[in-house]
């Protein structure tokens, strides 16, 4: 695809982001299985329903930019799904499985905020104000998984590894 414009680059990277919740919704199945911490499994499984949510509003998103839900290969998500997977399969204390899949899926959130964030900030340039107005809900719902597991981390998993 030739980007012409801010709204060519917008397509591309709702594509790229679709792609990458839609790795997300086959990983975070894993990452709760492999958690120990009833807290932490809980998180991943409420964040799988918010992702699931995700999905579907990107689809909202093609539909005003007028073009069918497509994906671009996100290879950023496969590499961040891919260090999850690892640690995983890792031999490691359960705490310490747990504090490595909360950095896991901290690295996650980050990277899906810096998307959203410029995604949001391009449709609002644009002018197209109801494809913003779904970036930002993702945005916001991002932006507080992020905090709910920093708040998991600080307040259970990170103690209980350090004094292993």
């Amino acid at each position: 695809m030739k980007m012409r414009n801010l709204q060519d680059l917008l397509l591309d990277q709702v594509r790229d982001l679709y792609d990458a919740e839609k790795q997300l919704v086959k990983a975070l199945p894993k990452m709760a299985e492999a958690a120990s911490s009833p807290q932490l499994k809980r998180a991943f499984e409420d964040h799988l329903q918010q992702t699931k949510g995700h999905v579907t509003r990107l689809e909202e998103v093609f539909k005003h930019l007028s073009h069918s839900p497509k994906a671009k290969s996100c290879k950023a998500m496969e590499g961040l799904v891919e260090e999850g997977a690892e640690l995983i399969g890792a031999k490691a204390e359960p705490e310490v499985r747990d504090a490595g899949l909360i950095a896991a899926a901290q690295k996650v959130e980050h990277y899906e905020i810096a998307g959203y964030g410029c995604l949001s900030a391009w449709a609002d340039q644009l002018s197209l104000g109801e494809v913003k107005r779904l970036l930002g809900e993702t945005l916001e719902e991002e932006k507080q998984a992020d905090q709910l597991l920093n708040q998991i981390a600080e307040s259970q998993i990170n103690v209980q590894s350090a004094s292993r």
